[in-house]
């Protein structure tokens, strides 16, 4: 039988067997999808692995590291306009070394970050402490959040949901952190692979839970360090 894991690396590259460099960096679904059963055990460990050995070149690209001032103020300019004014509560899901949960730290809100890999978690919490910020990092399975229910204002997640085994599973979850008039922010995108989730899947899938749900394509290659080709958008639901 084959292990979710390996469905996850196939749906990473698009191809069965391939792995594209290329597409490892925006395809950061941080979840094991875990189950209660022993193979469920080896399938978290097996995806946890992959994210752990992600870990020194992840930053490399632009949108991960944001490194590059315009590419930072470009991603700080976004969620500014996506998300209510500070201070806030956010979760970031998925949320890998940390770099929006730092740059929504910075900016007066307060951020738990959940990440699968441990050494996500440890790199995000040395890019926390080297901004001068507070952020409440755990390592946990993004699919089943280890939050209260109604603790948050925002739930944010960056190329995690397209990832996941049972994606109308995973909204729940997530729908169950927010408080009345909380916000759900998802950056997602459908790469030339064919890997990932188009608008309208996306729209479908939240709109089964959620009575509103607003898309703005996110073409400026600011955001990205370069030119894209492919379909990469921000699904905001407010209700």
């Amino acid at each position: 039988m084959r292990t979710w894991a390996a469905t996850f690396l196939e749906r990473l590259v698009g191809l069965p067997g391939e792995v594209d460099e290329r597409l490892r960096p925006p395809a950061h679904g941080r979840a094991s999808g875990k189950r209660d059963c022993p193979a469920a055990v080896v399938m978290e460990a097996d995806v946890q692995r992959y994210w752990d050995e992600q870990v020194a070149t992840f930053d490399a690209e632009p949108d991960h590291g944001l490194a590059d001032p315009p590419v930072r103020m470009a991603w700080s300019k976004l969620l500014r306009r996506l998300l209510p004014p500070p201070p806030a509560d956010i979760i970031d899901l998925g949320c890998g070394t940390g770099s929006l949960s730092v740059l929504l730290a910075e900016q007066g809100y307060g951020v738990r970050g959940l990440d699968l890999s441990e050494r996500m978690i440890t790199a995000a919490t040395r890019k926390a402490h080297a901004a001068g910020v507070e952020v409440d990092f755990q390592q946990g399975d993004a699919s089943v959040p280890p939050y209260g229910q109604a603790s948050a204002d925002v739930v944010l997640a960056r190329h995690v949901l397209w990832a996941l085994p049972d994606p109308s599973q995973a909204l729940a979850s997530w729908i169950q952190l927010l408080r009345p008039a909380g916000r759900l922010v998802l950056i997602e995108g459908c790469w030339t692979t064919g890997a990932g989730l188009t608008a309208d899947q996306c729209q479908r899938l939240v709109g089964q839970r959620r009575t509103e749900a607003t898309v703005e394509r996110l073409d400026d290659p600011t955001l990205w360090g370069r030119q894209t080709h492919d379909e990469r958008y921000a699904l905001v639901s407010r209700t």
